[in-house]
Order: C-alpha cells, then sequence, then structure tokens
C-alpha cells in the first residue's frame, strides 16, 4: 500500500511523496537532488543525511477520510 509522506528539511516541509515507506519516500527524495547512494547516511526509518543535511518523512493524514462523529454522539 502506498502512502503519501510530507518531506522535511529541518522544521521546513520541501515536498510530497507517494512510496510504500518513509524511508523509501527519503531515499526517493534525495536521489532526485542529484545524491548518489553512497552519499546517503540512514538515520533511521524515516530519515537520511547527505552532506550534513537532515531530510525526513512524515506521513501526510488521509484528507479524503471523514474525520466527522455521527449525530447525537459525543
Amino acid at each position: 500500500m502506498r502512502t503519501t509522506y510530507e518531506l522535511r528539511s529541518g522544521k521546513r516541509p520541501i515536498a510530497r511523496r507517494s512510496a510504500s515507506s518513509a524511508r523509501e519516500a527519503v531515499f526517493d527524495y534525495v536521489r532526485s537532488l542529484g545524491c548518489r547512494d553512497d552519499e546517503i547516511v540512514p538515520l533511521g526509518a524515516d530519515a537520511v543525511s547527505w552532506f550534513g543535511a537532515v531530510y525526513r518523512a512524515q506521513p501526510v493524514p488521509d484528507e479524503t477520510a471523514d474525520t466527522r462523529r455521527p449525530v447525537g454522539t459525543r
């Protein structure tokens, strides 16, 4: 199942990617910047470093889901 991830550099949102995992999303993004695989330093399941910059991926909440409660519930 693919999920949409928001990519961040520090606190700044920089892109969105659809991927199977946060790691795939962040690797795909830095590769699109011209980064080679041997230059990427994994920092966990959702982050990598490239020449000192840290890039993270966070899942984006499903915007199509209806989060309203049924009438008469608390």
